[in-house]
């Protein structure tokens, strides 16, 4: 919403006057929170957990695929970067490929890139062509005896070059990832709360009959203040906290990030910023277009909202 918004720095302002503990200590700013974000996501996705960071946020999602599924091995895009704890190195070719490697757990899909990816622009059904890597990989791994804990993506791969997958791909690679036994997590720390314009999150680009099972949030979540969120459904919570071990996070919830929080939706829905996003970012891609005409070494300009990529080639 912008650097130093007046609206967030008065709201942390206040709250940092009142009270700020961990979130042992109950604070109606959470409770309003959860609610104002749940009205944001679809019914399902109800139970949420508040965190520091969008490390911490994709590092709890991975306890809770597993802890859920009672599975361990995850599949993640080619390019992909999810964070920077240990776990999360290890689900990002990004970063492993430079480090140990892949872990014998980890399986990696070719990224849904239409412009210069496996199946582009010209053929017939590139969206199950890709989604059928993903159901090769999964029999792959189960003729190894291996088990699919989640499928792990960005609704939108920003690392790995700003990608589009085409619509109908998340839908069936659910359906493949579901069948394995495992389940869907979309990351929306980079390309949520409203910076496609078109919709609230990223993963709404995929169509109204797509749900992920779990959402990760960090980043403009809290306009640059250290907030991050993990919104799931009530089995797969209720499946984490039957192993007795309570999630505790000293910082995460507290009521000065709750309130940021709430204020960082206020601006976004006062501000118009999803339309925002639209408007801008249309008059963007209109003039790189313009550009693309003029200089060759412009391949592909693409994007939705204010999340563009400009593809330069030889």
């Amino acid at each position: 919403v912008g650097h130093c918004h007046p609206d967030i720095v008065k709201a942390a302002h206040e709250q940092n006057q009142l009270l700020n503990t961990n979130s042992r200590y109950l604070h109606d700013n959470l409770v309003d929170y959860a609610d104002r974000l749940s009205k944001m996501l679809p019914e399902k996705l109800c139970i949420f957990y508040f965190l520091n960071s969008g490390s911490e946020a994709n590092d709890l999602a991975l306890r809770l695929a597993r802890q859920y599924t009672k599975h361990e091995d995850v599949i993640v895009l080619d390019h992909a970067y999810h964070g920077h704890l240990t776990s999360l190195i290890d689900i990002s070719p990004y970063k492993f490929r430079n480090l140990e490697g892949q872990k014998e757990w980890v399986h990696v899909a070719p990224v849904p890139d239409t412009y210069r990816g496996l199946y582009r622009e010209d053929h017939e059904d590139s969206v199950t062509a890709y989604a059928n890597e993903v159901k090769n990989i999964i029999e792959q791994a189960r003729k190894r005896g291996r088990k699919i804990a989640a499928f792990f993506v960005e609704s939108l791969p920003s690392v790995g070059g700003q990608i589009i997958p085409p619509a109908g791909y998340f839908q069936k690679v659910a359906e493949h990832v579901h069948k394995a036994g495992g389940v869907f997590i979309a990351d929306e720390i980079q390309v949520g709360f409203g910076r496609v314009g078109k919709h609230f999150w990223a993963f709404q680009l995929q169509g109204e009959d797509f749900i992920p099972d779990i959402v990760t949030m960090g980043k403009p979540i809290g306009n640059g203040h250290p907030i991050a969120c993990v919104a799931t459904t009530k089995e797969i919570a209720d499946a984490f906290a039957a192993t007795g071990v309570e999630y505790f996070n000293t910082f995460g919830g507290n009521p000065v990030s709750c309130a940021i929080g709430l204020a960082v939706l206020d601006v976004i829905e006062k501000e118009h910023l999803q339309a925002h996003a639209t408007e801008v970012g249309n008059f963007l891609m209109k003039l790189l277009r313009e550009q693309q005409i003029k200089h060759p070494i412009i391949g592909d300009v693409r994007g939705s909202g204010l999340f563009i990529g400009v593809d330069l080639i030889k």
